[in-house]
C-alpha cells in the first residue's frame, strides 16, 4: 500500500490545495482532493491488467470550481432534492435556495460542500488500508440549514479493492444531515462513451414515486413488471427508453431505490462491464440509493480530464442517501440529527476483475 500527497493547484486567494493518492498492490489507485472532498481519479485495471480511470473527472482545480454536474463530489448538508426549497423542523420553517427549476432545492444549493476547502485532519496507512480524513465546519444557517455541524469524512482504500467512505458529523442544534458522494462511474473507462451496455443489479423492490420535477409524492412504486426493476441483472440501456412515466419525467434513471436493511452495511447494488471484466459492488447502511444515469451531462458541455467532451450517460451514479425530500415526508426514514448526537454512516465501493466474459451478480 502506498500513500502520496501532492499539490493540486492554488486558489485565487493563494490557498494551496492538496491531493492525496492511495494505491494498493492490485494497482487500484484512489485520488482525493482537499477542495470539495472530491474523488478526482479512480484507476482500476481490467482483466488483462490494463488501467483505466473509472470515474468521470476534470483536469484542473479551476475546472472543479465550475463543477456543474457534481463530478466526484461530496454533497451536503442534504443531498438530492427538497420540494419547494423549504422544510419545517421544530415548528420553524427553513427556506433554502431555489436552484432546481426555480422552485426546488437540489443538493443544498449553489454553495455546496464541493466548493469548500476541507481541512486535512489525518492521513496514513493502517494494516492493509490507506486513509485520509477531511474535516469541515458547516456554520449555523449554512445553505439555510439550522445548527453548526462539525463534519469528518474518511476515505480509505484497502488491499481487498474496497474504496470506502465513512461519514461522521455532530451538530450543536437539531438539523438534517444527508451526505452522499456523487461520483459518475464508467467501468470501461471515462473516455469510452456511454454506459448503456454496462450491467446493473439493485436489491430493491420499490422506488420512491416522483412528480415531473423529480420531487417525491410520498408514495412508493413496486418495481415488479416495470423498467425500474434491477433485481435481475440487466444492461442500463435495456429498458431506459421504455414508455414509463417515471423514466419519461426524468429523461432516464434518476430515482431513489428503497433499500432493505438500513442500519447495517450490506451489499445493495453492483455494476459490471462485460467488455473489461471490471465489477463494482456497492455496500451501505443508508436507507436509499439514487441511481442516476447521467441524463443531462451534455447540456452542461463538460470537458473531461483528457480533453474529451462527456456525453449523456457517460457515467452512472450510485448515491447512497436518505430519501429525497425526506424532511417533508413523515413516512420516510428521518434525516434529522439532534443536537450533540453523533451521525455516522458508511458506504463502500468494492472493485474486482473477472477472468471470463460471463456476467455475474
Amino acid at each position: 500500500m502506498e500513500l502520496k500527497k501532492f499539490t493540486f493547484g492554488t486558489l485565487s486567494d493563494g490557498t494551496q490545495i492538496q491531493k492525496i493518492q492511495m494505491t494498493n498492490q492490485k494497482g487500484i489507485s484512489l485520488t482525493i482532493s482537499q477542495y470539495g472532498a472530491l474523488i478526482t481519479d479512480l484507476i482500476v485495471p481490467d482483466r488483462t491488467g490494463k488501467d483505466a480511470n473509472v470515474v468521470l473527472g476534470l483536469k484542473t482545480l479551476q475546472d472543479y470550481q465550475k463543477n456543474a454536474i457534481y463530478l466526484g463530489a461530496t454533497v451536503g448538508r442534504h443531498a438530492n432534492r427538497i420540494g419547494n426549497a423549504r422544510f419545517e423542523l421544530n415548528g420553524i420553517v427553513y427556506e433554502l435556495e431555489k436552484n432546481d427549476g426555480g422552485k426546488n432545492n437540489l443538493h443544498s444549493g449553489s454553495d455546496g460542500y464541493l466548493f469548500r476547502v476541507w481541512d486535512i485532519l489525518a492521513t496514513g496507512i493502517q494494516g492493509d488500508s490507506a486513509y485520509v480524513t477531511l474535516g469541515l465546519e458547516s456554520p449555523h444557517m449554512d445553505q439555510g440549514f439550522p445548527g453548526k455541524v462539525a463534519i469528518e469524512l474518511t476515505y480509505f482504500l484497502n488491499e481487498e479493492g474496497e474504496v470506502g467512505i465513512n461519514y461522521d458529523a455532530v451538530p450543536d442544534a437539531d438539523t438534517v444531515i444527508n451526505l452522499t458522494n456523487h461520483s459518475y462511474f464508467n467501468l470501461a473507462g471515462d473516455t469510452s462513451g456511454d454506459v448503456l451496455g454496462q450491467v446493473v443489479w439493485i436489491d430493491s423492490d420499490y422506488v420512491t414515486e416522483t412528480d415531473e420535477a423529480s420531487i417525491p409524492t410520498g408514495a412508493f412504486v413496486c418495481v415488479t413488471g416495470t423498467p425500474m426493476d434491477f433485481r435481475e441483472s440487466k444492461a442500463i440501456g435495456q429498458d431506459i427508453a421504455k414508455d414509463f412515466y417515471l423514466l419519461k419525467a426524468a429523461g432516464g434513471y434518476d430515482h431513489n431505490y428503497v433499500l432493505k436493511d438500513p442500519g447495517e452495511v450490506t451489499k445493495v447494488a453492483s455494476l459490471y462491464d462485460p467488455q473489461s471484466g471490471r465489477k463494482m459492488e456497492v455496500f451501505t447502511d443508508l436507507p436509499g440509493m439514487q441511481l442516476y444515469s447521467g441524463n443531462y451531462i451534455s447540456s452542461n458541455e463538460v470537458v473531461g480530464r483528457s480533453g474529451a467532451v462527456y456525453c449523456n450517460r457517460s457515467g452512472v451514479c450510485f448515491e447512497t442517501q436518505f430519501y429525497p425530500d425526506s424532511p417533508n415526508h413523515s413516512n420516510f426514514p428521518s434525516a434529522i440529527c439532534y443536537a450533540n448526537e453523533s451521525f455516522h454512516s458508511t458506504t463502500v465501493y468494492k472493485f474486482t476483475m473477472d477472468n471470463t466474459d460471463e456476467m455475474k451478480n
